[in-house]
């Protein structure tokens, strides 16, 4: 169970996340409802969104949630990575696809995040394009629990989508599945002839003089 200190924690980092994902029209009936949680209610909460706090000690219970996944503390769903940044599948996502990329540090602000993650975001972004079709990939950076990270976004339709659906793991599974493979290039070796089966009845001799 959470202790009043903890659930106050989260509640912040929750209401955060509200402000800066959720549209204008839905922020504050979203936000009195976490607000109005009881502690029994947060953790409910939390398993459903897959959010699993590490650690007992206060510290590691307020540690950043994208800090956890990129530790391993937290389960996620990993397309690809490099040295700087982690791209996983987002479990509420916008559309599918949707695809977050986390730089390996905690950012804080925009410009400090590094090249590599927006790197990593174009890769993701072509291989959405190529695997699952959408009209076109938005790509984006936002601030979610003081921790920047940048959103792939497939869009299947003109408009961005603005109602997130918590995905079941089985299609979240199939998705990574689909774009974490690597492609390979398979080089066809063509046996050729060998050089005396080339010239088998090809070689001109002069004709023998009797």
């Amino acid at each position: 169970m959470l202790t009043p200190e903890q659930a106050t924690a989260v509640k912040e980092q929750i209401i955060k996340s509200i402000e800066k994902g959720f549209p204008a029209e839905k922020q504050e009936f979203a936000k009195q409802q976490v607000a109005e949680m009881k502690p029994e209610q947060l953790e409910e909460f939390l398993k459903k969104n897959n959010i699993k706090l590490a650690g007992s000690d206060a510290q590691s219970q307020n540690q950043c949630i994208f800090c956890s996944i990129v530790a391993g503390q937290i389960n996620s769903y990993k397309i690809d990575e490099n040295t700087k940044a982690l791209a996983v599948l987002e479990i509420n996502p916008l559309a599918k696809g949707h695809t977050i990329v986390i730089p390996k540090e905690h950012i804080p602000s925009s410009d400090k995040i590094p090249p590599q993650a927006f790197s990593l975001a174009k890769k993701i972004g072509k291989k959405i394009k190529s695997k699952l079709k959408p009209k076109k990939i938005e790509i984006s950076s936002s601030n979610l629990f003081g921790h920047e990270i940048i959103n792939v976004i497939p869009l299947y339709q003109e408009e961005m989508p603005t109602e997130r659906n918590p995905a079941k793991p089985e299609e979240l599974s199939e998705l990574q599945e689909t774009l974490s493979k690597t492609e390979k290039k398979i080089q066809k070796i063509r046996k050729g002839k060998s050089s005396s089966e080339k010239l088998k009845g090809k070689i001109w001799l002069p004709r023998r003089i009797p």
